[in-house]
């Protein structure tokens, strides 16, 4: 196996066999246990965390989950080299910015070709009204969360830019009429606590 400097100098190895991604198989250094069968009871509490307040400092994530800032530092590293965290980002208040219209759209493609698929995703993509993008079983191809000011500019984008892109059969919308949940975090009951 190649062996890859961590940020501490010492050696770690990685897996780089038949195209999978290159995943660190061993904790870095004072992280805990090899890390080969899983996530340990410290990573499950990090990510419960920084779900909940990504924003945490190091400190502060590390009192919250009983570990010293060190090892904590190198755990959270460890999880965003590997990619089970992918990112951070702040969640913004969509009806104080004037988003006031949730749609929920169903698309359904005339041809369900590799061809045309690609083509209709690559489309989506770039529509920034798009916020969500589904394959979908039973009808229809794609499931798509779409965000407007109001029912006039939803209209408008339906008509203008949904239903002219290539290969769109037809679209069949529902609007949100209230949010009883969004933006959660992630269950992680199932990874147990080891």
């Amino acid at each position: 196996m190649p062996v890859r400097k961590s940020l501490s100098g010492k050696t770690r190895s990685r897996r780089t066999d038949r195209g999978a991604p290159t995943a660190s198989l061993a904790r870095p250094p004072g992280g805990g246990a090899a890390h080969d069968a899983g996530l340990d009871r410290y990573d499950v509490a990090i990510l419960a965390e920084l779900q909940r307040d990504a924003r945490l400092s190091n400190a502060e994530l590390a009192a919250r989950i009983g570990i010293s800032a060190a090892p904590t530092w190198r755990r959270v590293r460890w999880l965003e080299e590997n990619g089970y965290i992918t990112g951070y980002r702040a969640e913004l208040d969509r009806k104080k910015l004037g988003l006031g219209v949730r749609a929920f759209v169903r698309v359904d493609a005339d041809r369900n070709t590799a061809a045309a698929t690609r083509e209709l995703e690559d489309a989506m993509r770039l529509m920034p009204e798009v916020v969500a993008c589904h394959y979908i079983s039973g009808e229809g191809t794609f499931q798509l969360e779409v965000i407007a000011t109001d029912l006039d500019a939803f209209s408008r984008f339906a008509l203008d830019h949904l239903m002219k892109l290539p290969h769109v059969k037809d679209v069949h919308t529902s609007f949100s009429l209230g949010e009883v949940k969004a933006g959660a975090a992630l269950p992680l009951r199932h990874l147990g606590v080891r």
